[in-house]
């Protein structure tokens, strides 16, 4: 019975970090390197989809700042992109986009691209 009662703290605690841990798999994580030349393609892949489904003729800048998740459901990597572009009249946005990518299939999805409030 001692025994019981030192190994049963153990046991809880084990349980707490096991809970707490898988809590956070699959979360956002900020990408760290931003200017890395594959997320500014994301970037630039968004605006260019988004010209095409919407008949707009925005110019991608740069991405400035995003995260990514693994969408355990579906096998792909999620992108949150938020991103500068500039539209005909030389005005300058800052937009959001949400972009789907496949590892090695060549899979790629606008999942929604708009302007921020902020911008």
């Amino acid at each position: 019975m001692r025994m019981f009662l030192i190994l049963l703290p153990l046991l809880l605690i084990s349980l707490f970090f096991q809970v707490t841990t898988t809590q956070t798999v699959g979360g956002w994580e900020p990408i760290e390197n931003i200017t890395d030349s594959h997320v500014q393609e994301l970037g630039n892949y968004a605006v260019s989809e988004h010209n095409r489904q919407s008949g707009d003729n925005l110019d991608f800048l740069y991405v400035m700042s995003g995260a990514k998740q693994f969408d355990e459901a579906t096998g792909r990597e999620k992108y949150g992109l938020y991103i500068e572009a500039g539209d005909a009249e030389d005005m300058l946005g800052l937009y959001r986009a949400l972009v789907y990518e496949g590892y090695g299939d060549g899979y790629r999805e606008l999942k929604f691209f708009n302007r921020t409030s902020s911008s």
